[in-house]
């Protein structure tokens, strides 16, 4: 069978540091915190008080205030950010033909669906205000149809398909959308990921595996810090990174321009832990290795590595070795960055939250920083690109994802497409 290459075709960003794509792209370069402090309920018995949070954003501009509340908030976001690579992509969702939207599959990535929005409405039937919620809190509540909601606001009529694999869930659902064109199964596909579980019972939960970054109440932008020797906790984050994917050809026939081609992905997983991560390294190795056999490439080819990086005392020093582990000498001169120390860790979306930082900066001629990285820790000893962007031209460029569940996830991409 002859494989088909796959294009990127169309990005959109709705993001705690950025409302859309350019200002995604503008606050990557500038090393800009989309972190705040919660202000959106009573936080006082919270030992982590802040977030990456979406402030400033018209969410009427994706939906009906009458249908917003009927979805959770990860839905209008999620629209937003696939109008936007639609339009991208010369693609607007209004001015499709049948024969289009019946090609463009929905391929979704959440890790925390509707849990946000099913946490309100049990929070009406337990304190007897029933009559307050909507009818269509359990379909709105659950994973499963957050890529039909995608589907019913775009009116395409593809396959619709909802990824949650926990934080490699928006990987996982490119990897799948990547292999869809692959293999001929279909020639455009709208994919990536979206979360919004910045709520009161979810952040407690977090606070009970006290996993989550404290202390930061009067500097919250400092609070997100990976490798960083200080570092306490990942800061929960929102938002929503859509993608179009294209087979080459298609796109090259419809004069589209290419921001870069997937070359390779893998997944794996240690079979270790509900959340914790396995220190014998095997399988977040074997999952970069894996992609880059898929992709054709040695590290040494590789420009730069957008990392996992969340801030975690155990992740950032399991992910350095296994980066050292998989890449060899290479690692020690290929540079690498965090996204989430700019916007929090937004779970399951941060996959999709990686590769369109990727792409924008390879497009642009820089890698985005590591922010509030201040003392190098002795087990962190990569190149971070601390706290500035770097001016440079990148070719190959892989995206590292590392998960609850012992998942483990990656893609590599190539800028533009020869």
């Amino acid at each position: 069978m002859e494989l088909r290459r796959v294009v990127v075709t169309g990005l959109g960003a709705v993001s705690p540091n950025g409302h859309n794509r350019e200002a995604f792209r503008r606050a990557l370069r500038n090393g800009v915190s989309g972190v705040h402090l919660i202000d959106e309920f009573d936080t006082s018995r919270l030992r982590s008080r802040v977030a990456g949070t979406i402030r400033g954003l018209d969410l009427t501009r994706a939906m009906e205030a009458r249908q917003l509340r009927r979805v959770s908030r990860m839905v209008p976001l999620a629209v937003l950010a696939a109008r936007e690579a639609l339009d991208d992509a010369g693609l607007p969702a209004d001015q499709l033909d049948l024969a289009t939207r019946q090609q463009i599959g929905v391929l979704l990535g959440t890790g925390g669906g509707g849990a946000e929005f099913i946490e309100a409405m049990y929070g009406l039937y337990f304190s007897g205000r029933a009559e307050r919620a909507t009818a269509f809190a359990l379909p709105s509540g659950t994973h499963g149809n957050s890529s039909s909601e995608l589907s019913i606001q775009l009116g395409l009529r593809g396959p619709s398909h909802v990824f949650s694999t926990g934080c490699t869930s928006s990987t996982d659902a490119l990897g799948y959308a990547f292999r869809r064109i692959r293999y001929g199964e279909s020639p455009l596909v709208l994919t990536g990921g979206a979360d919004a579980p910045i709520a009161p019972g979810i952040m407690t939960g977090f606070d009970l595996m006290k996993i989550t970054a404290s202390g930061w109440d009067d500097e919250p932008e400092r609070a997100s810090r990976p490798f960083n020797r200080d570092r306490n906790g990942f800061v929960l984050g929102e938002g929503a990174w859509m993608l179009v994917l294209e087979e080459r050809e298609h796109a090259l026939a419809r004069g589209m321009r290419i921001y870069g081609e997937v070359l390779g992905y893998a997944s794996t997983c240690d079979a270790w832990h509900r959340v914790a991560l396995s220190v014998d390294l095997d399988e977040p190795v074997r999952a970069i290795e894996l992609a880059l056999q898929d992709a054709g490439l040695r590290p040494e080819q590789l420009d730069y590595v957008n990392l996992h990086g969340t801030g975690t005392e155990l992740n950032d020093r399991v992910e350095t070795a296994a980066m050292k582990r998989a890449l060899g000498a290479a690692a020690m001169t290929i540079p690498m960055s965090s996204t989430k120390s700019m916007i929090g860790h937004p779970q399951g979306a941060c996959g999709a939250a990686g590769l369109v930082a990727t792409l924008l900066a390879l497009d642009s001629g820089f890698l985005p920083p590591t922010i509030n990285y201040e003392v190098p820790d002795p087990a962190c000893d990569l190149d971070y690109i601390p706290n500035v962007a770097r001016e440079t031209e990148a070719q190959y460029a892989l995206c590292n994802c590392m998960g609850f569940g012992s998942k483990n996830s990656a893609l590599v991409i190539g800028r533009g497409s020869d």
